[in-house]
């Protein structure tokens, strides 16, 4: 297989412990046949907690993605990128349909998952609004440990959402989400997710989901462990404002910080992607992506999710005609 512009099928973990996935379904023009299906990994190299191959993406000639990235890793990935992460990608992208609220959770960062899980990243993420509403952000009010782990012990909620900054959010606003800072995403919104390839989540709350979070929700480390991964300071109105950045037209959407982590860009026609491993979740219209100043071409159209070589070169988003507009998802610079 040449390596150029591949387009990836769903990739839906099957019996995920909250709902959704018919927005996924709708967008990707698929049938909806239900079951809690609410995340679509893109592009995976890393499966979920626990799992051997459950998540990995697989290229349409069979091969698993993490398999022939390490067998090849310059021209999936160029010598910059080699040079200083090896063939670690750095990057998952999913879809991820909130069918219900979220619980309260959070990711550790990389010096935690290090320290006691072995793990090489943490999990710092993005999201990119699809459909909005409203999530839960960090804490307005420092919490006591002794506090939390009494309420998360009771499963005694409430006091917890209070305690927390609840953002409304639309389509096209981006909100980055720190490793540490305890979060949750509220029913109904659809968003494009961008983070560190790893699926490392600390419940503080699972009631009336589909997990034994007692058994579950600590990834093995016992809550006493597991909650000092959480930041349970004061985040003031400022500080979660830096964090949110709401819709503009192309370019960049993160807010600044991300760079460290993962880049997204909104594209349309006429756009010019530098050569380099990403992942293309096209958002409207139709068109291709064309490598420069040559003849091959990758058609795409919305709900298409495209994964990119660096191989393939520089490409141009073409149109059909009408408009055409797509996230363009990368890991961090390497240089």
């Amino acid at each position: 297989m040449s390596l150029s512009p591949i387009s990836l099928p769903g990739n839906r973990p099957p019996d995920r412990f909250y709902a959704g996935g018919e927005r996924i379904a709708e967008f990707r023009g698929v049938p909806w046949t239900g079951g809690n299906l609410p995340e679509d990994w893109i592009g995976a190299t890393n499966t979920l907690h626990g799992e051997e191959v459950l998540g990995l993406s697989v290229l349409p000639d069979g091969r698993v993605l993490r398999d022939a990235v390490q067998a090849d890793p310059v021209a999936w990935l160029g010598a910059a990128h080699v040079a200083r992460f090896g063939t670690d990608t750095k990057l998952l992208t999913k879809l991820l349909d909130a069918g219900q609220r979220l619980p309260v959770h959070v990711h550790p960062d990389t010096a935690f998952a290090a320290q006691h899980l072995g793990r090489a990243h943490g999990k710092t993420e993005a999201w990119v609004i699809l459909r909005g509403g409203s999530v839960h952000l960090g804490f307005a009010r420092a919490l006591p440990r002794a506090e939390v782990h009494r309420l998360v012990q009771e499963q005694d909620v409430q006091p917890l959402l209070a305690a927390m900054h609840r953002i409304e959010v639309a389509p096209g606003d981006a909100v980055l989400v720190p490793a540490r800072m305890p979060h949750a995403i509220g029913e109904g919104v659809f968003l494009v997710e961008v983070q560190e390839p790893e699926d490392l989540s600390i419940l503080m709350e699972w009631r009336g989901f589909a997990i034994d979070g007692e058994r579950d929700g600590h990834l093995g480390l016992g809550f006493d462990l597991a909650l000092e991964a959480a930041d349970l300071t004061a985040c003031s109105t400022e500080q979660v404002g830096r964090l949110v950045r709401r819709a503009e037209g192309s370019g960049s959407v993160l807010p600044g910080q991300a760079a460290e982590f993962f880049r997204v860009d909104r594209i349309a026609a006429g756009a010019v992607l530098d050569a380099g491993f990403g992942v293309v979740v096209v958002t409207g219209g139709s068109g291709r992506l064309r490598a420069q100043g040559g003849e091959q071409a990758t058609p795409v159209r919305a709900g298409q999710t495209v994964l990119v070589p660096h191989a393939a070169g520089e490409l141009v988003l073409e149109t059909d005609g009408g408009d055409v507009e797509a996230l363009w998802c990368r890991p961090p610079v390497a240089g």
